[in-house]
């Protein structure tokens, strides 16, 4: 049996219901606000989400997002100098996609977290960490660097931050 046909009037109210244009997001640098608070305004970073919450916390009901059915995606700014500190998702992988700027991107030894190894990627580059590996990034350009995080679920648990972590023993 086939699905009814739509109007054109479902299907425009369908398409536009798929759709988080850049002039809706929002900049939220109060999301990771309390990193910077624990360690200074080289933490300080903003999400842009575009569909769910990422892991950062309680958005579900921000209506600017569109609703994540299998995984998250959202924008992050990250400035000049700036760092996401060493975490590890559990219970996903983690995508970054390079859209602006040069980041230093490292995963870090279970067991040991000061044994790491790093890269850099600038444009078009993308890195995928599996669940369960511990990972930072730094902004080591001039400007402020912009990338995609996709996170592999559609509400993550929060990160925790390894014994290795600057943001050990650091909770919302």
């Amino acid at each position: 049996m086939t699905a009814p046909a739509k109007t054109t009037a479902d299907l425009e109210q369908q398409i536009d219901s798929c759709i988080a244009s850049r002039e809706t997001r929002h900049e939220d640098w109060d999301t990771l606000g309390f990193q910077a608070a624990a360690g200074g305004d080289r933490f300080k970073r903003a999400q842009i989400r575009y569909i769910g919450s990422g892991a950062t916390g309680n958005h579900e009901n921000d209506s600017r997002t569109l609703p994540s059915d299998h995984f998250t995606f959202s924008n992050m700014r990250l400035p000049a100098g700036a760092v996401g500190p060493e975490h590890t998702h559990h219970d996903v992988e983690e995508v970054f996609f390079v859209l602006e700027g040069e980041l230093e991107v490292a995963v870090h030894d279970v067991a040991d977290g000061t044994k790491k190894a790093v890269r850099r990627l600038g444009y078009r580059d993308l890195i995928r960490v599996p669940a369960g590996v511990p990972r930072s990034l730094a902004n080591v350009g001039d400007t402020d660097a912009l990338f995609c995080v996709i996170i592999g679920a559609e509400k993550p648990q929060l990160p925790t931050y390894p014994p290795s972590s600057e943001m050990f023993g650091v909770t919302r």
